[in-house]
């Protein structure tokens, strides 16, 4: 496989480098184990820095797409049957308990996200993305704030109606498909505008959930994060040997 970089484009050498290393995941000699060539070598023949080169393998190293070994080298990571399948969007979750869902508040503007979501996105500084801003809960009131980040290679603008499930939306309106989702879960205290949102006192016990989804190709598509109320979350997991 050559491979090359367009040194005239206005896309970021080391996301072009990103694509090329996706390419390179996906041929058969390299999902069969063997390793990558040395960044020394990547670097010289695509005419580029290694710290360029190693900040675009970082980023898969991220996606879990490859496993880089001090004196060994970087292979592919190969899939394995341990992780949590058949994920559910949160409307999923909630239509399989059995539970109607209210939005009570929703709003979207276009931001500049913090440096860690471009970077997630594979985005170059000072882009806007679109954010949206979800309460959501039962009849007896909210219980989980989400805030999302959308990758604007989507085409989402903020006005199609999201009374229908987000990821329907994306998969019908703009054929692009939520895949894979990433998940970290940690506990905090509620901050002053979580608690006011979520009815709690400031302090009280909050779960922040943080979700990023890709479509097929893990390609980055949303970065999400929900904050429930402590006594309205449970999240199981079943393993099998």
């Amino acid at each position: 496989m050559k491979l090359v970089i367009d040194h005239n484009s206005p896309i970021p050498l080391y996301i072009q480098a990103e694509e090329l290393l996706r390419k390179m995941i996906a041929l058969p000699k390299y999902q069969e184990g063997k390793l990558f060539p040395n960044e020394v070598h990547i670097s010289s023949e695509l005419g580029i820095s290694r710290n360029t080169l190693r900040q675009a393998i970082n980023k898969l190293v991220f996606e879990g797409l490859l496993y880089r070994k001090k004196g060994v080298g970087t292979m592919v990571i190969k899939p394995v049957d341990s992780k949590v399948k058949n994920w559910k969007s949160f409307s999923q979750e909630m239509k399989s308990k059995g539970i109607s869902i209210i939005n009570y508040d929703i709003n979207f503007k276009w931001v500049v996200p913090e440096i860690s979501i471009l970077r997630f996105f594979g985005l170059v500084e000072k882009t806007k993305v679109l954010k949206m801003e979800r309460l959501r809960g039962k009849d007896s009131g909210p219980f989980v704030f989400f805030v999302s980040y959308f990758h604007p290679r989507i085409g989402l603008t903020g006005t199609e109606d999201f009374e229908r499930p987000l990821y329907q939306i994306m998969q019908q309106d703009y054929s692009v498909t939520a895949k894979l989702s990433k998940e970290e879960i940690t506990a905090e205290a509620a901050t002053k505008v979580l608690a006011d949102k979520l009815e709690l006192k400031k302090g009280d016990p909050i779960l922040k959930r943080k979700r990023f989804v890709y479509d097929p190709g893990r390609r980055p598509i949303e970065f999400n994060i929900g904050y429930y109320r402590a006594d309205s979350f449970v999240y199981s997991v079943e393993s099998e040997r």
